[in-house]
C-alpha cells in the first residue's frame, strides 16, 4: 500500500497545481489505481536473430517466417536484424560483452570455430531435434560445426562444387567419362589443350591449403607446417606439368580470386571444364546461351578423404550469455528457421544448397525434367555430394592470411617453373615455423 498511497498524493499534487478538469482527474485516479493493483505479465519473449548482408534480397522471406512463426506462438515475438558481414562480428563481440547477445546470430564455419575456441558460443547438441527424434541435418554439416567433440550451431545453407564441360570442346578429345580423381581431372585438362589448343582446368590456387587439404594433405600438424612432405610436392609436381603442357587456365590462376575470370573464359569458350558452384550455371544460361546449350554436368571427385570441394556452410549460433531459461523456446525456433521447409524455399531463392536431409531429397533436386538443362543437372548432382561437401579451412591460428601469402607464393614459383618446387615449399615452411613457433611462445 506504500506505493498506492505515494502514488496518490503525487496524483493530488498535480490535480491541485494545474487545477485539472475533475473527468480528467477521475481518469488519472483510476490510471493509478490500475497500476498499483496486482496482476499478471503477459510480455511475450523476444527472440531477436542476427543474419549477414540478407537485406533488401530477402525481406519478404524473412518477414513472412516471422509472421508464420509468431501467428503459431503468440506468446513469442521475433525481431530480425542483418547487418553487412565486415561488422557482424564486431557487433557480434560487442553485444556479448554487454551481456546483451541476440538469441541467434548466422555465422561461417571458421567464424564459428573461433568464436567456440573462445568460448563465446553455446553447444546446441541437446537442441538439435525434438526430443526422441535424430537430426534431420546432414552428417557433413554436422561435422562441419563440431569442435572438441560439441556441436555450435544449426545448419543453414551451404554449397558443393560441380564441373561444367563444354561438350564441343571435350567432344575433339574422344572423351566423355567423367574424371574419378584428381590424376584423371588433370590429364584430362592436358588432352583438352593438346587436342584444341585451350586450356581445360582453372583451380583456385590462390586457396591452395583448401586445395591441398581437399586432396587429403594437412598444412599443419603438432603446431608444425608439414606442406614440405613427399606428397606435397609430389602434387605440386603434377600442378607445374599440367601447367607446362598449357591444361591450366593462366588468367589470375594465383589470384586470391580468380573465379571472375575463370566464368569469362568459359562464357566465351576458351576453357573446356569450369568447377564452380550450381548458381554459377545460372549466370551462363543468361549471359551465354550458346554456351549453355553445349553444357554438360559431372560430379567434382572426392578427394582421399572422401570429401567434396565446396562447403562454405552458413548456420545459426547461439551466443553465450544468453539465459538458459529461454534456450528452449530459442533452439524451437532455430529448428523452424533451419527446417525443411524453410532451407528448400532459402535455397531455391538464393541459389544455395540445404542442409536437411529432407530438403536435398524433395524432387527439385531429385527429378529431372524431360527438357533437362546444365542448370537441372548441377542441382542433382549437388545433391548427391551434399552429405559429403565440408568447409576446409585452417584453424586456430592467427593472422594466417599472412601466412597463406607465403604458401601461394611457393607454389606459384614452383608451378610456373621459377623456382625449384622442393626449394620453394621448404622455405615457406621455415617462414610459417618461425611464426608459429614466435606466436606460440608469446
Amino acid at each position: 500500500m506504500r506505493f498506492l498511497n505515494s502514488w496518490w498524493q503525487h496524483a493530488c499534487r498535480i490535480g491541485c497545481r494545474f487545477r485539472l478538469p475533475v473527468g480528467m482527474f477521475s481518469v488519472l485516479m483510476l490510471a493509478g489505481l490500475m497500476l498499483a493493483l496486482p496482476g499478471p505479465v503477459l510480455a511475450a519473449q523476444k527472440i531477436e536473430f542476427w543474419t549477414m548482408s540478407l537485406k533488401p534480397k530477402f525481406i519478404p522471406y524473412f518477414q513472412e517466417l516471422v509472421r508464420q512463426y509468431e501467428a503459431k506462438h503468440p506468446g513469442v515475438k521475433i525481431e530480425w536484424v542483418d547487418f553487412p558481414w565486415d561488422i557482424l562480428q564486431l557487433k557480434l563481440i560487442t553485444a556479448i560483452a554487454a551481456g546483451r547477445p541476440p538469441a541467434l546470430v548466422n555465422l561461417s564455419v571458421p567464424w564459428a570455430e573461433e568464436m567456440a575456441r573462445d568460448g563465446l558460443l553455446e553447444p546446441v547438441d541437446q537442441w538439435l531435434a525434438v526430443p526422441g527424434r535424430a537430426p534431420d541435418y546432414t552428417d557433413a554439416a554436422l561435422a562441419d560445426l563440431r569442435f572438441n567433440g560439441k556441436v555450435y550451431g544449426f545448419p543453414h545453407y551451404s554449397n558443393v562444387n560441380v564441373i561444367a564441360y563444354n561438350r564441343s570442346i571435350l567432344a575433339a578429345t574422344g572423351h566423355v567419362k567423367a574424371p574419378e580423381n584428381m590424376d584423371q581431372l588433370l590429364a584430362l585438362a592436358v588432352m583438352i589443350s593438346a587436342r584444341t589448343g585451350k586450356p581445360g582446368y582453372a583451380p583456385a590456387l590462390g586457396k591452395i591449403d583448401g586445395f591441398l587439404m581437399q586432396q587429403g594433405l594437412a598444412l599443419v600438424s603438432d603446431g608444425k607446417a608439414v606442406f614440405n612432405s613427399p606428397a606435397h610436392v609430389s602434387l605440386i609436381r603434377k600442378l607445374a606439368a599440367t601447367y607446362k603442357a598449357g591444361g591450366l587456365l593462366k588468367d589470375k590462376l594465383f589470384a586470391e580470386d580468380n573465379f571472375p575470370a575463370v566464368v569469362d573464359a568459359y562464357l566465351g569458350g576458351r576453357l573446356g571444364l569450369m568447377v564452380s558452384a550450381p548458381t554459377a550455371i545460372r549466370r551462363i544460361q543468361t549471359d551465354a546461351p550458346e554456351i549453355y546449350a553445349q553444357t554438360g554436368i559431372f560430379p567434382v571427385p572426392a578427394g582421399p578423404t572422401g570429401i567434396n570441394d565446396g562447403g562454405w556452410m552458413f548456420h545459426f549460433a547461439i551466443p553465450k550469455g544468453v539465459k538458459k531459461s529461454e534456450l528452449p523456446a530459442i533452439a524451437e525456433f532455430a529448428r523452424f528457421l533451419t527446417g525443411e521447409n524453410n532451407q528448400l524455399a532459402f535455397a531455391k531463392m538464393a541459389g544455395v544448397m540445404p542442409t536437411t536431409k529432407q530438403a536435398l531429397a524433395h524432387p527439385y533436386f531429385r527429378i529431372l525434367p524431360e527438357q533437362t538443362g546444365a542448370a537441372e543437372q548441377a542441382l542433382n548432382v549437388a545433391a548427391n555430394s551434399m552429405n559429403s561437401a565440408r568447409s576446409l579451412y585452417v584453424a586456430g591460428i592467427d593472422d594466417y592470411d599472412e601466412l597463406r601469402r607465403f604458401l601461394v607464393k611457393a607454389v606459384e614459383a614452383g608451378v610456373t617453373g621459377k623456382r625449384d618446387i622442393q626449394e620453394a615449399l621448404d622455405e615457406a615452411v621455415l617462414i610459417w615455423n618461425r611464426k608459429l613457433h614466435r606466436r606460440a611462445h608469446s
